[in-house]
């Protein structure tokens, strides 16, 4: 499954919302420096999908606000 999702970071809580075209917001407390934005979103996904971090790639975007995300079930 692939989800395009938009970043936003340094959010004061962390929160993935849906929108209506099947697309995720996340928020996320990480900077975006060192890929800890990157980890976290991962992180997030995993919890909320119920899947392993290592089934989570970034299939693009890795230093975007706008990121491609494959998701293995």
């Amino acid at each position: 499954m692939q989800k395009k999702v938009k970043v936003k970071p340094n959010s004061k809580q962390q929160k993935i919302e849906e929108q209506a075209d099947g697309s995720l917001t996340v928020y996320l407390k990480s900077p975006p420096v060192d890929g800890k934005a990157n980890e976290e979103l991962i992180k997030l996904l995993a919890d909320e999908f119920e899947v392993p971090k290592s089934h989570i790639r970034i299939k693009s975007g890795l230093s975007s606000r706008q990121k491609l995300i494959e998701i293995e079930e």
